[in-house]
C-alpha cells in the first residue's frame, strides 16, 4: 500500500470526460527483416510478463470512504490483459493519417478505475507495414520522466529479447487488499506527516512571495517575474469537449543543435522558438496573431539526478514566447530571455515548492471546482494565466527493441484543459526530436495544419544567419557538441507532419 501525493490526487479530481487525464507515447515499431507471421501476437507475448512483473503497471486505487480523502495505491495482482491489452488493425493500407486520428481516439476516452491505471494498444495496418504502440497511463500515476524510465523496463535494448521467467504468474503470487482500517490509518497518519512539512516550509515559501513582488524590486527578482503575466485571449483558450486531435512531427537533432550553435542558443531555447514560430504561422490563419505574446505553462522536473521513482515530482512555470515578434532572429533571443528567467525563478523556489500536501476534503472540493469550471464557460471569459502547454522530456539515446522490432520513433501525447487547448510535448529518442501535438478538436480544428507550420518554422530558423552579436538581454552560453545528422526517410519527406527523428533535453533544464 502506497499513499497518493496531493499533487497525484490533484490530477485524479481534475478528471471529467471532457478533460481525461492521462498522458500516452505512440511507439512505432519496423518489422525485423525475419518478420514472423504474426509479430502483434509476438508482441503481445513479450510484453504481458514485463507488464506483469511491474509493480506500478499492477497498481491500482483503493478508495477512501465518501472519498473524504485521497484513495491509496494498493497491488492489484496480474493485470487483466482482456481489458488492459488490445489489438486494432487498420483500413487496408493505411497512411499515416489514419494512424493519427486512430491514436486520437484512443486518447479521448476515460481509462477505468475499477483497473490498473493504463491501457496498451498494438496497432496494425499502416501500408509501410510499421506497427503502432500506443501506451497511455494516468497523470496521476506517473510523470514524465518517471514515464520514460518505465519504458525501459518493457523494451530491449538489443533486437535479441531478454529472458523473462517462465514462471512469471507464480511470481506475482496472490495479493491481498488492505482492510478499511488500514486505509484510514494510512489517510490520517499521511494528512498529518503532510500537514508538519508544509508548516515547516510556509515561512521560506511567503518571503520568497514577498521578495518577488516587492514594489521597488530590481535586479534578478524583476528578471525572475518578467514571466508573471496573463496572456492574451485566442482561439486556443475556449471551452472545450472531450473530442481530441493528435499529429506527430519529428525534426533532426543535429539540425536544431546547428541552429543553436550558430545563433549561441541552447537546444531548449530552439525548441521553444520552434513552437512560437509554428503558433504565429497557424494564427496567421486562424484569428490573427495577438499584439501580446502567448504564454507557454511548462512543466519542470523536481527530481534528484538518477531518481526513476514513478511517483510525480515536478512543478509548472512560464515562459513568454515572444510570438508579437515578426522577426525570428529577434523572437530567438527574447524566447531565451525568458526561459533563462524562469528557469532562474524555478530555481530559487525549487526548495519551496510542494509536490505533496494534506487530502483530507481535497477530492468534493476540486471535482466540484473542476465540474463548475467547465459548465460555466469561464474559460471563454477569464484572460489566460497560459495559452498552451509545452513540454521536453529526455528520452533514451539508443534505440529500443521489442520482439525484435526497432522502435523508429516514439511521439508524447498529453492533456489539454478548458481555456488550454494546446499541448505540445517533445521526446528524444536517437538522434531526433519527435514532437507530439495534442489539442482539443475546439480549440485547434486544424492540428495538421499546425504541424505544416511546425517544419516551416523550423526552415525559418535554418536560414537564419549566424547571429554576429548576442542582445543585452542574453548570456553566453558554452556550446554543444554536434550530432550527426540523421538522413530523413522516405515516408518522412512524403508527410510533412510526420518527419522521423528524435532527441532532447527537458525543456528548463540548466
Amino acid at each position: 500500500m502506497r499513499n497518493m501525493s496531493g499533487l497525484e490526487g490533484t490530477f485524479l479530481h481534475l478528471e471529467t470526460p471532457a478533460t481525461p487525464m492521462h498522458v500516452a507515447a505512440l511507439y512505432l515499431l519496423d518489422p525485423p527483416t525475419d518478420r514472423k507471421a504474426d509479430l502483434a501476437s509476438e508482441i503481445r507475448r513479450h510484453l504481458m510478463p514485463r507488464l506483469a512483473l511491474s509493480p506500478f503497471l499492477r497498481a491500482r486505487l483503493a478508495p477512501m470512504p465518501l472519498q473524504f480523502a485521497n484513495p491509496v495505491w494498493i497491488d492489484g495482482g496480474v493485470p487483466d490483459f482482456s481489458h488492459h491489452l488490445r489489438h486494432i488493425v487498420l483500413s487496408k493500407a493505411a497512411a499515416f493519417a489514419e494512424l493519427e486520428a486512430c491514436v486520437s481516439g484512443l486518447h479521448s476516452t476515460l481509462l477505468d478505475r475499477r483497473y490498473p491505471l493504463w491501457e496498451l494498444t498494438i496497432i496494425e495496418g499502416l501500408a509501410s507495414g510499421e506497427i503502432g504502440l500506443y501506451l497511455k497511463i494516468h497523470h496521476a500515476a506517473l510523470d514524465g520522466v518517471s514515464g520514460m524510465a518505465l519504458a525501459g523496463q518493457l523494451f530491449d535494448s538489443t533486437a535479441e529479447p531478454a529472458e523473462v521467467p517462465d514462471d512469471w504468474r507464480e511470481r506475482v503470487g496472490e495479493v491481498e487488499s488492505p482492510g478499511l482500517g488500514d486505509r484510514l490509518g494510512a489517510a490520517f497518519r499521511h494528512t498529518a506527516t503532510q500537514c508538519a512539512s508544509l508548516l515547516r516550509q510556509l515561512p521560506g515559501g511567503l518571503h520568497l512571495v514577498a521578495g518577488m513582488f516587492k514594489p521597488e524590486g530590481k535586479g534578478k527578482a524583476a528578471a525572475m517575474r518578467q514571466n508573471l503575466a496573463f496572456g492574451p485571449k485566442t482561439a486556443l483558450n475556449v471551452p472545450i469537449s472531450g473530442e481530441r486531435g493528435f499529429a506527430a512531427v519529428s525534426l533532426s537533432l543535429a539540425g536544431v543543435k546547428e541552429i543553436a550553435r550558430r545563433q549561441d542558443a541552447t537546444l531548449n531555447d530552439v525548441v521553444l522558438t520552434l513552437c512560437s514560430g509554428a503558433l504565429r504561422l497557424y494564427l496567421q490563419e486562424h484569428g490573427g496573431v495577438p499584439r501580446k505574446s502567448l504564454i507557454a505553462t511548462m512543466p519542470v522536473s523536481l527530481r534528484e539526478t538518477g531518481d526513476t521513482d514513478t511517483s510525480i515530482q515536478a512543478t509548472l512555470t512560464l515562459v513568454k514566447l515572444a510570438t508579437h515578434l515578426a522577426d525570428p532572429l529577434r523572437r530567438l533571443h527574447a524566447v531565451r530571455a525568458a526561459a533563462d528567467a524562469a528557469k532562474a525563478l524555478t530555481a530559487h523556489a525549487r526548495s519551496v515548492i510542494p509536490t505533496d500536501f494534506p487530502s483530507l476534503g481535497v477530492p468534493w472540493i476540486v471535482r466540484a471546482l473542476a465540474t463548475l469550471y467547465g459548465r460555466s464557460g469561464l474559460a471563454k471569459v477569464i484572460p489566460p494565466l497560459a495559452n498552451l502547454a509545452i513540454s521536453n522530456v529526455p528520452g533514451p539515446r539508443q534505440p529500443l527493441y521489442l520482439a525484435g522490432a526497432r522502435v523508429s520513433a516514439c511521439w508524447p501525447l498529453s492533456i489539454v484543459e478548458h481555456g488550454l487547448g494546446l499541448n505540445i510535448t517533445v521526446f528524444s529518442y536517437c538522434d531526433s526530436l519527435d514532437f507530439g501535438l495534442t489539442v482539443a478538436h475546439d480549440a485547434v480544428p486544424d492540428v495538421h495544419g499546425l504541424a505544416r507550420a511546425l517544419t516551416s518554422a523550423y526552415a525559418e530558423l535554418e536560414q537564419l544567419p549566424r547571429a554576429a552579436s548576442v542582445g543585452p538581454e542574453t548570456v553566453k552560453r558554452p556550446l554543444r557538441r554536434r550530432a550527426a545528422v540523421r538522413k530523413p526517410s522516405a515516408d518522412a519527406q512524403a508527410t510533412a507532419a510526420s518527419t522521423h527523428a528524435l532527441g532532447a533535453q527537458d525543456v528548463l533544464s540548466p
